[in-house]
């Protein structure tokens, strides 16, 4: 699946593709055991259907009847999607008032400042070098 063709999630199909991740590989039956507050055995398997249908988890064997799921999207590929949307809607595109906005509510220290300048170094590096 290549970046563009990533799925839209909702928040629930997106907190269960996030337990997918750290899980690996799992049944509905796991996913849902793992998941906090964990809506009914129906539910989680509705939306592992879902998932599936929309290229995000695949079948990748069987545990006695039950069928396991894999992620079929990769982690930093969708979380860079996910960034953009919320930017493109809450922040019209522009991540400068996100910062500020994380500033002002005291959620961004000067360690998580310097990495992000860090982070920044390291992307114009990328840029000068041709990469």
């Amino acid at each position: 699946m290549a970046r563009t063709d990533l799925p839209d999630l909702s928040r629930f199909e997106l907190q269960c593709l996030r337990r997918l991740w750290a899980l690996g590989d799992a049944s509905v039956k796991r996913l849902q055991e793992s998941l906090e507050d964990s809506p009914t055995y129906s539910t989680v398997r509705k939306i592992v259907e879902r998932l599936e249908e929309k290229g995000a988890v695949r079948r990748v064997g069987k545990e006695g009847k039950a069928w396991v799921y894999r992620s079929a999207v990769s982690r930093p590929a969708m979380m860079r999607k996910e960034v953009r949307r919320f930017l493109d809607v809450l922040f019209d595109g522009s991540a400068a008032p996100l910062v500020s906005q994380l500033a002002e509510m005291d959620e961004l220290s000067l360690e998580d400042l310097q990495e992000v300048e860090r982070q920044l170094e390291r992307g114009r590096g990328r840029k000068s070098s041709g990469g």
